[in-house]
């Protein structure tokens, strides 16, 4: 008898991993546009007002700006710094920071943060903020929330209950619908020596807001990519291409590969997890770019908490710097190019699920509540020491109510160098588009380009 309970129990718990969790309720989905803005980010002002009260984001080009251009003048650059932040004074920080910042304190006495003015820039279009408040009735995750169903355009779970949640709204979030823009990506090594890894030419589509009434299924693609490498000459004529479904347990992400030498475009199956990312000469791994991406299911989330926290942001100094050499110094990341803000930020964990392998045994993300951008993150290897940590930089695109942070980074510590991806200031800014032909986001299509 007791054997049978047993096997019942087992047969439940099987069962019930692949029911959908139901959305919250009516009532709590009341607070959308009330106190909560219409995506769940804390519509007040924080206690002693360094945060202020949510107004709508930035939705009027400053002046000097030109309508169609992609290169977008700063708003804020007449702002001056708060406080600067040393490695005299970091202790006072401490709980503002992430790990990787205090750690950066700690052992460069020339690296500092600035920290200016709080604005809360991010503005999206209505239909956007229309769908969110559905989903919080309607969006389901499935298979314990590695995979999401009926998820209208928009984020998922304004009012998150698991990190996996959360995780989603980062993964969906609106970033408009295509990005056709030409990058860098930088690598620093230990000597400070700066070298180009990768120019490339990126095409992104965010297939969920293709139509802004269809819910997406669990076996729909939500995200595709294709990258042509044109440098150096050593990576020039390659090509990628990778799509993502919103059910990677039952169709996990698909790649392609074009590699010049072979002429031939093949199934990579491995551009994903852990596996070092060339893009980055292995500085980063395939989840690793922008700060996150792909598949939830070899990690399980924990939902932390909100937490105040200095952080990058409206760094439009730093995406729209046309010259990349003034980004990089040895060590870190130019202190002159980057804003500090403070803000409110979602805090998840991933803990390595047992049986399953990836380089990092933890990893903490930082998930602003605004725009539910992975701000930063801090990555631990299998002793439990901080071994890299990432930060991606936010700005609004005030003329296409879209948040951007395009370019991204990683620290290894351990290694002490770092990269920074998604360098467009010298190529011309952010630029958004029409969609490429369905012949064009055909794997076939990577070989017509890939010609050195």
């Amino acid at each position: 008898m007791n054997l049978n309970k047993t096997l019942l129990a087992a047969s439940l718990t099987l069962a019930l991993a692949g029911q959908a969790l139901a959305a919250v309720s009516t009532s709590e989905a009341q607070q959308l546009g009330s106190n909560l803005t219409q995506i769940g980010a804390e519509a007040g002002a924080n206690a002693d007002g360094s945060i202020p009260a949510y107004s709508g984001g930035l939705t009027t080009p400053p002046a000097g700006f030109k309508a169609g251009d992609s290169m977008r003048p700063d708003p804020y650059a007449g702002d001056k710094p708060l406080l600067v932040i040393n490695g005299k004074n970091e202790g006072q920080y401490k709980g503002l920071l992430t790990a990787t910042t205090a750690e950066l304190l700690k052992r460069f006495p020339d690296f500092r943060v600035d920290v200016y003015p709080t604005h809360r820039s991010v503005a999206l279009p209505q239909a956007v903020l229309d769908n969110t408040r559905q989903n919080a009735l309607n969006a389901k995750t499935l298979e314990g929330g590695m995979a999401v169903d009926k998820v209208l355009p928009g984020i998922p779970f304004p009012i998150p209950k698991t990190g996996a949640e959360a995780m989603w709204n980062f993964l969906l979030r609106y970033q408009g619908v295509n990005i056709a823009t030409k990058y860098d990506s930088w690598n620093v090594d230990s000597a400070g020596v700066a070298a180009l890894s990768t120019t490339g030419q990126a095409f992104i589509n965010y297939a969920i807001y293709e139509d802004m009434k269809k819910p997406i299924s669990a076996k729909d693609t939500y995200y595709q990519m294709k990258l042509y490498y044109t440098g150096p000459a050593r990576r020039a004529g390659e090509a990628i291409m990778l799509r993502d479904a919103a059910n990677p347990l039952e169709q996990p992400r698909k790649a392609w590969q074009y590699l010049p030498g072979q002429r031939r475009v093949k199934l990579a199956p491995n551009l994903a997890y852990d596996t070092p990312n060339p893009g980055t000469s292995g500085a980063g791994t395939y989840d690793d770019v922008f700060v996150f991406n792909g598949a939830l299911d070899r990690f399980d989330w924990k939902l932390v908490g909100k937490q105040e926290m200095i952080v990058p942001y409206n760094t439009y100094k730093l995406t729209y710097q046309p010259d990349a050499k003034a980004l990089t110094t040895p060590n870190f990341l130019s202190p002159d190019q980057v804003r500090w803000e403070k803000h409110r930020v979602w805090v998840v964990e991933g803990t390595l699920k047992a049986g399953e392998r990836h380089i990092y045994a933890k990893r903490r993300f930082y998930l602003d509540e605004d725009s539910w951008v992975a701000l930063a993150s801090d990555q631990y290897d299998a002793r439990g020491q901080l071994y890299r940590g990432s930060f991606a930089f936010l700005s609004q695109s005030y003329d296409k109510q879209t948040p951007d942070a395009t370019p991204f980074m990683i620290y290894d510590l351990v290694a002490g160098t770092y990269n920074i991806n998604g360098v467009v200031g010298p190529h011309g800014g952010i630029k958004y588009g029409a969609s490429l032909s369905k012949a064009k986001w055909s794997p076939e299509s990577l070989a017509g380009a890939g010609i050195r």
